[in-house]
């Protein structure tokens, strides 16, 4: 009855995943995926940063998740005056009641978008790590918990553009995977340009899950079995990180468990009951290479972190009965 009932669980999470990427599809042509890494990151219960030049849709994905799924939806518009209270919320006092109120941030919401994040100032920014890592927020030494699910979609410029603030460390470390955009191939392009020049195409997105359903999925996406191999395999990436020779900063332990969330979630979405080391290398590039800084010698050979990541794949061995 045990496995009877996680098959059945399982049979749902794809369906609902289905329509969720259906329906972000419609409004994001020819990326199915980075539509498939967005709701990965949504089931394992983690924070996206979408990187990218502007203008190529980041904003468009993150709405397109916030309009599919009934739940609550915000908005912040990061910029250079962007203030932490703005983020959080304040307290405020009542001259009636004569006590202080609380008035909730925009990071009260199921789904937070998060819009051009590295033009604020990095204090703002560090407003976010408090939700991001623990679920709730604390305001003049009171706690109030977030809404579940809970996820932070952001969007930055490169950081070679104009008006823009390096995220720091400890904010990316908070986000469990990065993609980049790209831009569309021609044919997709010819068919946004068409379609979006006459409607707006989010204006027609209806939802399709609601965050109990989500909230529900992701309860099941945890109780996926990873084996003590799969686990050791990722203690061996990470520790083979932290002495390779082209990195200054190797992988967090937060990043170790966040792979291991990303790949159970992973798992599900193609119908397995347990993690595969095939889940860890697909998921290793978007789930570590924001967090690791490069040794000034792979900066100087023009190295990009994806391409270290990608090369300890290759270097750490898979540990026998993994698979």
């Amino acid at each position: 009855m045990g496995e009877d009932r996680v098959v059945n669980e399982l049979e749902e999470l794809q369906e609902v995943a289905h329509r969720v990427e259906a329906a972000m599809s419609s409004v994001i042509a020819g990326k199915d995926d980075v539509v498939r890494t967005v709701v990965t990151v949504l089931l394992a219960q983690g924070h996206l940063l979408v990187e990218d030049v502007p203008g190529v849709g980041k904003t468009m994905l993150a709405k397109a998740l916030g309009r599919s799924i009934d739940c609550s939806v915000q908005r912040i518009q990061f910029t250079p005056d962007l203030l932490p209270s703005d983020v959080t919320g304040v307290s405020v006092f009542n001259q009636d009641a004569r006590t202080f109120e609380f008035r909730p941030g925009a990071v009260f919401a199921n789904v937070v978008v998060g819009d051009e994040i590295n033009r604020a100032s990095p204090k703002t920014q560090s407003a976010l790590l408090e939700a991001m890592a623990e679920g709730q927020v604390t305001v003049d030494a009171t706690t109030y918990r977030l809404e579940e699910p809970f996820m932070v979609m952001a969007t930055q410029n490169p950081i070679e553009m104009e008006g823009t603030y390096p995220l720091p460390e400890a904010q990316r470390d908070r986000f469990m995977a990065r993609i980049e955009m790209g831009y569309p191939d021609p044919a997709a392009e010819l068919d946004m340009i068409g379609a979006h020049s006459r409607t707006d195409p989010l204006a027609a997105l209806q939802p399709v899950t609601d965050a109990l359903t989500v909230a529900r999925l992701v309860a099941v996406v945890r109780t996926l079995y990873a084996s003590p191999a799969v686990l050791q395999y990722v203690v061996d990436l990470a520790t083979a990180s932290r002495r390779h020779p082209r990195l200054r900063l190797g992988i967090s332990p937060r990043a170790a468990l966040h792979l291991v969330r990303a790949a159970r979630a992973h798992a599900a979405l193609d119908g397995r009951t347990h993690v595969l080391p095939d889940d860890v290398q697909v998921l290793a590039v978007p789930v570590l290479a924001h967090r690791v800084i490069l040794s000034n010698d792979a900066q100087l050979a023009r190295e990009t972190p994806e391409q270290v990541v990608a090369g300890l794949l290759g270097e750490v061995p898979v540990p026998v009965g993994a698979r």
